[in-house]
């Protein structure tokens, strides 16, 4: 019997999936498919996001059918968590799948995402902050071998950048709006930030933006995996960013053209994280929430 494991995460603006036979990686692909897109303000998933996202979940099977996977674990965050619709995506998994979505917990995908990064980069310096910047939320969390602080913050770069960048580029003022809802959110969370001895980044946004910084000619996972990029830097690459426009951005070699939009709220929430944590560089990571759901499917054989 085959015991391949998938691994599907369902986030507000991007569809991943894992296929493993540990500790081989077999497929990591990802779809952006906007599932929250409007969600902020409708509270609800709309037809137009819950047909692509459906269609991707349509290749994702083939991919588990082709691989013979004999587990599959879907896991669903903030734009799930917010909609008062979820049933119908829920349903829409089901039968493409034959699983039932989990929707997380901000507290449960910020351990996964603390599990996946801790998992894949090896003996760091502790305390170490673990950073996955999502289309509807922020996690962060703190610890040495555990997380001993966690936080979701209902901040990404969906939702920012639906709630204030609305001019291309954004004016001023809908930047200082912004930097202002992303500082008043790390004041009020419960993680010491400025406690971190090392800092990893493991969404896209912020392999995304390491891609972009490193001047690859694509999006290149095994360039970006374990780099080592200055705050400083990244910085002031956000503010170059932030002052393109959205065409500007889909020239970036490895931008993919479904972030492009999202972006810059996205760079924005990083580079006030950064600003927060008080390191000098920071280590950037393919170990992220999907690696953490994968080994919590491994560990369960």
């Amino acid at each position: 019997m085959s015991d391949r494991i998938a691994a599907i995460d369902c986030g507000t603006n991007s569809i991943k999936i894992l296929i493993g036979q540990a500790p081989e990686v077999l497929v990591r692909e990802s779809r952006m498919v906007r599932l929250g897109q409007g969600v902020d303000t409708t509270g609800r998933l709309s037809e137009d996001a819950l047909a692509r996202t459906f269609a991707a979940i349509d290749e994702f099977a083939e991919m588990i059918r082709a691989h013979d996977v004999r587990r599959v674990r879907f896991c669903a965050t903030s734009a799930t968590r917010d909609a008062a619709n979820a049933s119908v995506f829920a349903e829409g998994v089901r039968a493409r799948l034959g699983v039932d979505p989990e929707v997380l917990s901000g507290a449960q995908e910020a351990a996964l995402a603390y599990a996946g990064a801790l998992g894949h980069v090896g003996q760091v310096e502790g305390p170490v902050l673990v950073v996955d910047i999502g289309g509807g939320s922020t996690e962060l969390v703190l610890g040495h071998e555990e997380p001993e602080h966690a936080v979701s913050m209902d901040i990404g770069s969906v939702r920012l950048h639906e709630r204030h960048l609305h001019d291309d580029p954004p004016d001023a003022d809908q930047l200082a709006a912004c930097r202002a809802d992303i500082d008043a959110h790390l004041a009020s969370c419960p993680v010491p930030v400025a406690d971190a001895a090392t800092v990893i980044g493991t969404s896209g946004t912020i392999k995304t933006l390491a891609a972009a910084m490193l001047d690859l000619p694509c999006y290149d996972r095994e360039a970006i995996d374990g780099a080592v990029l200055g705050a400083a830097e990244t910085s002031a690459y956000v503010d170059r960013l932030l002052e393109m426009t959205v065409a500007e951005r889909r020239g970036i070699a490895s931008m993919h053209p479904g972030r492009a939009d999202v972006i810059g709220a996205g760079a924005l929430i990083w580079s006030r994280v950064l600003a927060h944590a008080a390191v000098p560089t920071y280590l950037v990571s393919e170990g992220d929430i999907l690696y953490g759901i994968a080994s919590s499917l491994v560990a369960h054989e």
